[in-house]
């Protein structure tokens, strides 16, 4: 062990006395650049994960998320089917602080597994299912957000608006959005527990099951769909078969949960223009402005029909994988 990883496991042994580490190896989990993260190997053949965030944005992440573990009690995760992170210990570094949890194994899922017929989309579909089946009493109970049907839609409104008045969004598409947030069946829906931050980042896997689900600094009761958008990047049939999966498993009526889940990934590209007016990015502001338009001619004459699973795909899987990798860099 050297340099930064000898580092690391200094403090995981500050943090948890008695630790016995044999090895140290780089550890990559999503966020690109945003941890000093090493994967170290216990004499007793356990695992752990110790990571220092390197912004105070990622710090600001790291305290969510540990707020966000330590709510999803014993009792909790025995409902789920995947593992979770479970905390360890924390010790002060140089810069904010190295957290250490113990290691769920699996690999990145991609969206380009996300395929109709096979095994991991439906693993998917039911995993997200298994959130979203929790109880919410345990959200208000942790003191955690709580929002109502008209809270999220109020929260979609607010986005539309201020993307609209920037001058920057098509208008074709700012209708587009307004008349999805007139619809009142669109939003007739039970708030259920979500995890807030899903990406296809967000799941480990193996041998096409979900083993585990890291990130979870967006723990809250809010709209299902928004634990569904980022499957429309993988296209229409996957994101079908994800779905369809996820509502077998659920045995939800939540008829217009396909359309809200279009509408969240379409506003993801109002959220990234509005990052780029707000922090006066012109780089970000042309980006967005170039994916709104692409968006456009995706869409194209039906743009300012009623959203629908007829209009999936919005973006192609690489589009999707690299604004979804942008926008983790800005949280």
């Amino acid at each position: 062990m050297a340099g930064t990883h000898l580092t690391l496991a200094a403090l995981a042994t500050a943090a948890v006395p008695g630790l016995d580490v044999v090895s140290a190896s780089t550890y990559s989990d999503g966020g690109e650049g945003s941890y000093d993260s090493s994967l170290l190997a216990l004499r007793d053949g356990k695992h752990l994960l110790v990571r220092v965030p390197r912004s105070d944005e990622a710090f600001s992440d790291q305290s969510a998320d540990l707020v966000g573990l330590r709510a999803l009690s014993t009792g909790i995760r025995a409902r789920l089917p995947f593992n979770v992170p479970t905390y360890v210990g924390q010790a002060p570094s140089a810069s904010r602080r190295a957290v250490v949890y113990e290691y769920v194994f699996g690999q990145k899922l991609s969206l380009h597994d996300l395929a109709p017929g096979a095994q991991i989309t439906s693993s998917v579909g039911k995993a997200i299912a298994a959130i979203h089946q929790l109880p919410t009493s345990f959200i208000a109970d942790a003191g955690l957000p709580v929002q109502s049907a008209v809270e999220t839609l109020r929260e979609s409104i607010q986005i539309i608006d201020r993307a609209a008045s920037t001058g920057l969004v098509p208008v074709a598409l700012v209708d587009r959005w307004r008349a999805a947030t007139e619809d009142p069946q669109l939003w007739q829906f039970n708030p259920t527990v979500t995890n807030g931050a899903l990406t296809a980042d967000s799941f480990l896997v193996d041998d096409g099951v979900v083993t585990g689900v890291i990130g979870w600094q967006e723990l809250k009761v809010s709209d299902p769909a928004r634990d569904l958008f980022w499957v429309v990047g993988a296209g229409r049939d996957s994101a079908d078969a994800a779905i369809d999966a996820y509502l077998n498993t659920r045995g939800a009526a939540d008829r217009q949960i396909r359309q809200r889940a279009i509408l969240y990934s379409e506003l993801e590209l109002a959220r990234w223009l509005l990052h780029g007016t707000d922090t006066r990015d012109a780089e970000i502001v042309d980006d967005a402005v170039g994916m709104l338009h692409g968006l456009v001619d995706e869409v194209g004459t039906d743009v300012t029909s009623q959203l629908g699973a007829q209009h999936m795909p919005v973006l192609a899987v690489d589009e999707v994988e690299e604004l979804l990798e942008r926008t983790e860099r800005r949280r």
